[in-house]
């Protein structure tokens, strides 16, 4: 084999040299050119011909990085709240809710030009103690809950929550009341598309690699269910203050 004719080494896919780039796309440019005065009927596919002969770069989009910061947790009892109507009295005695809420704040760069990102995803959970705990059962009760929000404020303050019924308040201490005196801790992690880490939120002291609520001597309890803010009496009160909960599609 001629060793002048040998086949080239060098990959079919590599990018083309920019004098080569230029050379083409004023090709393409002039050719467009002539045929739309050759044929004015093809006028109307003016942003086609300027679209292919835009360079890639000028179509590509910026990737979006968001920075998600995230406040301490706190939380306390809310007695159920009273909400007036033409339906009649009733006589009922408030119970106490449990409400958890973090601060958070999200910069995404560049910017989005509405202000907004899209969605949020926010894993909570809640440890309590095990007041039917035998020997040798874990001390807590770990219950979990994933929620995602929509129409996310860029470079603003707002607030997520989650929350324990006066049922499972209940079944958790035996009392209507003082449930916050149970809870171990709170943590949880948030994250949304180009964010880039999740942060996490914790009522006690946090390890990275290990967070407390994937330790084995937590019990998983599924049957005590966290809910969200709009599975509460409370989901029309403070509007504003807190993020968006995505709708359930049926």
């Amino acid at each position: 084999m001629n060793p002048s004719k040998r086949p080239s080494n060098r990959p079919l896919n590599r990018p083309l040299n920019r004098p080569l780039q230029r050379f083409l796309q004023r090709f393409l440019q002039r050719s467009l050119q002539r045929s739309l005065q050759r044929f004015p009927a093809l006028a109307g596919c003016a942003f086609l011909a300027a679209l292919a002969a835009a360079p890639p770069a000028a179509l590509a989009q910026k990737e979006v990085k968001v920075k998600i910061e995230a406040a301490e947790p706190e939380f306390d009892d809310l007695a159920s709240p009273e909400v007036g109507g033409n339906t009649g009295r009733k006589s009922w005695r408030p119970k106490d809710w449990l409400e958890f809420e973090v601060k958070v704040r999200i910069d995404a760069r560049p910017e989005p030009s509405d202000g907004y990102i899209d969605s949020l995803k926010v894993k909570w959970f809640v440890a309590v103690a095990n007041r039917n705990a035998q020997r040798g059962d874990p001390k807590y009760l770990l219950m979990e809950k994933e929620i995602s929000h929509v129409n996310v404020p860029v470079g603003e303050d707002f607030y997520i929550s989650a929350y324990l019924s006066p049922a499972t308040i209940k079944r958790l201490t035996g009392r209507d009341r003082a449930g916050k005196s149970a809870v171990w801790g709170v943590g949880g992690e948030i994250t949304c598309p180009g964010a880039v880490e999740p942060a996490r939120f914790s009522s006690k002291t946090l390890d990275d690699r290990k967070p407390w609520w994937t330790s084995g001597e937590l019990k998983r309890a599924q049957e005590l269910p966290l809910l969200n803010k709009d599975e509460t009496p409370f989901k029309f009160l403070w509007w504003d203050r807190y993020l968006q909960i995505e709708s359930q599609r049926s």
